[in-house]
């Protein structure tokens, strides 16, 4: 087939994809009313059918969430006759004040987010006719809503019902929560068992999907089969079960089942990033990218995957209010210009920029690939705030990338070399987190970010890298990093 006529070919395939996937994803908003206020300084969305009165479902993201990846829960919820209030907690999405207190303490950072949670769960029952209340959370927010719920029953406003999507949280009693669903994955062995062990306190002898009762307590753990921490997110399973419960709870019944969201939202997003490849095709032919020894490779490598932590660790101060942002951009401007240093003279040869590749590159990884992840899936838009941290960070991811472009000949080395680039990367950031624990634990939840970062972005960089040359991809390349880093973490200031 020739050139111009396949690349059609594959623009026609993706948009097709991306228009089916649309289609039914929409699907599952319509005929919802959707609106967005705050309660306080607290982003919330609401989900409803028209002049509905039903019961509200206060829902609640986990760490480094947001409202739009529970939108499974939110939307299906709504469709099933619920009132649903979906919030960002501090620090995280559209939320603009930062995370704050002591972490690793009940009393701070954890008692924070139960009041402002208990605050969302008062503007719940302000809505009209808003007379049965349930508390719906994932991870993060499984102990968060715990103990929200334990709270509203000492202030006598009871929960009647809590669902803690991949629970673990040492709050809970044999009397308390009174009716609590735990839903986990099935690859999540651990939470799993947490689950069963909320169970256990009611009913030694009951096992996954039995039903727990005491008197007034009533406990079910459920398994999501073939699903992972993220993945119960989007099970149908999980879904169901969720308004099942619910349902039970209220003495209601529900007509609707859960669709295939996860499918049709990994859809539109391949079809996103397969109708790059021909548009990346249409700039002029670049320069190919340089061929690195493979002794050169083997030492531009390892020394600054394991010299970065030693370098900087010691002298390590948090200076950005986003948690390990700084330390992230810090350790990847050394990882790149030991990389380029370590790499010769060919790395050097940064100028010209090919302009318009690493526009299209950057606008399509940031804009259109980043607009559809945060309608359907998860917070891509960054509120005012996060600006600088983004600007501060390029400083870092732009020097990495170029340096990783030259590394891996701009994505068309040898898989292994590509492999391996990674895992050293992964590596460097290991020995960072082993060092310092106390404060650079929080790096290793920044790998998966990497791991997809690489997969979706790392293929589009390499369709520009091979048409257009290595510093267009780099650069294109870094600027995405930044942002995708920039969105993802959560503020939070040390106060």
């Amino acid at each position: 087939m020739p050139r111009s006529r396949k690349h059609l070919a594959i623009l026609i395939a993706a948009a097709v994809m991306i228009v089916l996937s649309v289609f039914n994803l929409e699907r599952e908003r319509a005929g919802l009313d959707i609106s967005s206020f705050d309660v306080g300084t607290t982003p919330v969305t609401l989900y409803s059918l028209p002049d509905q009165n039903g019961p509200v479902v206060v829902v609640a993201h986990g760490f480094a969430g947001s409202r739009q990846i529970m939108q499974s829960y939110s939307l299906h919820l709504a469709q099933a006759g619920y009132r649903v209030l979906a919030f960002d907690y501090e620090g995280h999405g559209k939320n603009p004040v930062p995370m704050s207190g002591d972490v690793t303490s009940v009393n701070g950072t954890t008692a924070l987010l139960v009041a402002e949670t208990r605050r969302v769960i008062a503007a719940a029952r302000a809505l009209p006719g808003a007379s049965q209340i349930a508390l719906l959370g994932h991870s993060m927010a499984t102990d968060i809503i715990v103990r929200a719920s334990i709270a509203e029953s000492a202030a006598g406003t009871p929960i009647d019902a809590v669902v803690a999507i991949s629970m673990f949280s040492q709050a809970v009693t044999a009397q308390s929560p009174q009716r609590l669903l735990v839903i986990s994955g099935q690859w999540e062995s651990f939470l799993r068992q947490a689950g069963l062990d909320a169970v256990h306190l009611v009913d030694p002898a009951a096992g996954e999907g039995d039903l727990a009762v005491d008197g007034l307590v009533s406990r079910r753990a459920v398994v999501a089969p073939s699903v992972e921490h993220v993945g119960v997110l989007f099970s149908p399973t999980a879904v169901d079960e969720a308004v099942a419960w619910l349902d039970a709870t209220f003495e209601r019944h529900s007509s609707v089942s859960a669709g295939h969201r996860g499918w049709w939202i990994l859809a539109l997003l391949a079809g996103i990033v397969v109708a790059f490849h021909p548009i990346a095709a249409l700039f002029p032919k670049g320069p190919d990218a340089p061929v690195v020894s493979t002794r050169r490779f083997v030492l531009a490598t390892m020394a600054p995957a394991i010299a970065t932590p030693f370098l900087i660790t010691p002298f390590y101060e948090n200076f950005l209010p986003v948690l390990v942002a700084d330390y992230l951009m810090l350790h990847l401007a050394v990882y790149g210009a030991l990389q380029i240093a370590l790499l010769g003279r060919n790395a050097w040869r940064i100028w010209p920029v090919p302009v318009l590749p690493t526009i299209a590159l950057t606008l399509w990884g940031i804009l259109v690939f980043g607009l559809a992840l945060d309608r359907y899936a998860a917070n891509f838009w960054p509120t005012p705030e996060r600006l600088p941290i983004i600007a501060a960070l390029c400083l870092g991811t732009v020097p990495f990338m170029i340096a990783d472009g030259y590394v891996t000949q701009a994505g068309q080395s040898r898989l292994w070399r590509r492999f391996t680039a990674r895992i050293f990367l992964f590596l460097s950031l290991g020995i960072a987190a082993a060092l310092d624990p106390e404060n650079l634990t929080f790096v290793l939840i920044v790998l998966p970010v990497f791991v997809l970062f690489f997969l979706v972005h790392g293929l589009m960089g390499r369709w520009i890298g091979r048409q257009s040359g290595t510093v267009a991809a780099g650069l294109g390349l870094g600027l995405c990093l930044a942002w995708a880093l920039g969105v993802s973490f959560p503020l939070f200031a040390n106060l």
